[in-house]
């Protein structure tokens, strides 16, 4: 019922939008861009944009290979943290409002689609600087909702419609369950091997120094044995390295192209529902956060941070930290604001919610 219910929602934002901007995690364009959801923008006759997010983390000449084996839809690729690219986004979304506008068009609203944690609310953001406005003449539009003006004809949705995740292997790849936990690692771990040979099969060359293979299950085996993950008859024990390679791939040490390993600090983007909820509340009250969310922040020593701007406030969570100091430092670098509120929590590992400005 949960996932029909997500899916109910994310139709609806399609239907209610004029140009749907899926967004994607440019490290990985398979798992996270949706046949789906794209299927059902074409269905109701919606102008379709693909937003590779998060392209400072991939190789220039990988995502102009990309844009040319991919011609049948507009792609941008941008870094909305970064804040790069996003002048060609706009310019992006005003070519397809130009041709709505010649259909007979009069105003034109756009709407954000895509999986938790690719950065859907950072790009409403950068796309809305100072311009949110309460109301939009436009007929037929959902109360309650936020439109943003972006120019005299274009308005964009102030709420990305989630994609959820539909199954447990897919929750696995994302890092949604803990690879320790997993009773049954070898079917995700295959399908993660399957999918990184379809975007960019050099980078298991590159981390496990294997050329040579007819099959996942064999890349899988070759990595047991590299890694010395032997059963007591001397037999590649396939579970535990395929708990190996997926917890390698979901604490960030093994990724598909190489640049990410720069980071000095690794850790999950997180948290994107409940930033959801505190900024339809309009909560900027540290206790109050924690005393309605708490549960759905408490971790464990993996890092995990969010931070969304809430009426010219940002407020920021972090979790996986041995000293809440740590933490609030970690959030003014990711955020480049200094904290004005915090509250700490949790017990050996500590968590920080913090108001920034």
């Amino acid at each position: 019922m949960k996932q029909r219910k997500a899916w109910g929602i994310v139709k609806k934002a399609i239907k209610e939008g004029d140009i749907i901007i899926e967004v994607v995690d440019a490290r990985d364009p398979i798992g996270t861009r949706n046949p789906k959801v794209e299927k059902f923008v074409k269905e109701e006759g919606k102008k379709l944009l693909i937003v590779m997010n998060k392209a400072d983390l991939v190789p220039k000449e990988w995502a102009e290979d990309y844009k040319k084996r991919h011609k049948d839809t507009p792609i941008v690729f941008i870094s909305a943290r970064e804040r790069k690219g996003t002048g060609i986004l706009r310019n992006e979304i005003k070519k397809l409002a130009k041709e709505l506008f010649e259909e007979g068009k009069e105003k034109v609203k756009v709407v954000i689609v895509g999986y938790p944690n690719v950065g859907k609310s950072t790009i409403i953001n950068v796309l809305k600087g100072k311009r949110a406005v309460g109301t939009a003449p436009i007929p037929g539009y959902t109360k309650g909702k936020q439109l943003i003006k972006l120019s005299k004809k274009i308005w964009l949705v102030d709420s990305p419609g989630i994609v959820p995740v539909d199954d447990f292997e897919e929750l696995i790849i994302r890092g949604g369950f803990p690879a320790d936990k997993i009773e049954d690692p070898v079917k995700p771990a295959l399908k993660l091997i399957k999918r990184i040979l379809e975007t960019r099969k050099e980078a298991i060359t590159e981390k496990y120094g294997i050329s040579e293979f007819e099959s996942e299950e064999q890349i899988l085996k070759e990595i047991g044995k590299r890694k010395g993950l032997f059963e007591k008859g001397g037999e590649i024990n396939l579970e535990e390295t395929a708990r190996y390679f997926l917890r390698e791939w979901q604490t960030g040490k093994f990724t598909l192209f190489g640049r990410e390993k720069e980071r000095k600090e690794k850790f999950i983007w997180d948290f994107e529902e409940v930033l959801d909820e505190i900024e339809k509340e309009f909560l900027i009250d540290p206790r109050r956060i924690l005393w309605k969310y708490e549960n759905k922040l408490i971790g464990d020593k993996e890092k995990r941070v969010g931070f969304r701007e809430i009426e010219g406030f940002v407020v920021g969570i972090a979790v996986g930290f041995k000293k809440c100091d740590s933490a609030l430092k970690f959030l003014e670098k990711v955020t480049k604001k200094k904290v004005i509120a915090s509250e700490c929590f949790g017990g050996k590992w500590k968590g920080i919610i913090a108001i920034l400005e």
